[in-house]
């Protein structure tokens, strides 16, 4: 009888040999990863600074793509919403000026050429003027301000110190005259640090403060504003 015959043949081959193999999910997964990680199948593959990159790029292209969806207008309004961001700029940098200042120490009313004397500052700004050199007289005619104020004993020498420093300490002696000083240490700011150009009314300004500060008379230290006189 075949059939018997076939039905037991068929049974010792499987008994005695090729069993089915049937391997788990999860060791075959590490399997097939362990062999994908091997070098001979990344020869090719982009290094780290190029993935960085296309991932950059990727992430930039994502924001325009966003915001041209977002624009009214589509790409065309994305473009008008471009152009009319660099015009602000560009008309903040032109009203602004270039910022000069990289830090306190930079601000110094003084240079470093050595000491003068308010007379000295006063002859150099007048020099500068008579050019109309209005930049550079507005700053010699702020440094003879403070020079005198020092040699008058209202403010005490002090390396390093600012105009609007030397504004708010002569305001406590002279507080009359605050505000302008304020108004003329902001002036020498705009024309020293904020690439600004000085004028012939603002030099005018600074000339007439210096004068009326080297007449008037110090508020003493314990008097009250009303009890001068």
């Amino acid at each position: 009888m075949s059939g018997v015959g076939g039905i037991t043949t068929a049974r010792r081959d499987t008994a005695a040999g090729d069993i089915p193999v049937d391997t788990p999910r999860l060791p075959a997964r590490e399997a097939a990863e362990s062999e994908l990680s091997k070098p001979m199948y990344h020869e090719n593959d982009p290094n780290f600074l190029q993935r960085a990159l296309n991932q950059f790029w990727d992430w930039v292209a994502g924001v325009f793509d966003a915001a041209a969806g977002a624009a009214p207008g589509g790409p065309a309004g994305l473009a008008v919403l471009v152009v009319i961001v660099i015009g602000l700029a560009a008309a903040l940098w032109w009203r602004l000026g270039t910022p000069q200042r990289s830090s306190r120490s930079a601000d110094a009313l003084f240079d470093s050429d050595g000491p003068r004397s308010a007379a000295q500052h006063r002859a150099a700004a007048e020099t500068h003027a008579a050019a109309l050199r209005w930049t550079e007289a507005v700053q010699e005619r702020m440094r003879a301000i403070v020079r005198s104020l020092e040699e008058r004993a209202l403010l005490d020498p002090r390396p390093g110190r600012t105009a609007d420093e030397a504004a708010a300490e002569a305001g406590r002696a002279l507080p009359e005259h605050t505000t302008r000083l304020r108004a003329a240490a902001r002036s020498f700011d705009d024309v020293t640090y904020g690439g600004r150009t000085a004028d012939q009314p603002t030099y005018l300004s600074l000339r007439t403060l210096d004068l009326e500060l080297d007449e008037a008379k110090p508020l003493l230290p314990g008097t009250s504003r009303g009890a001068t006189g």
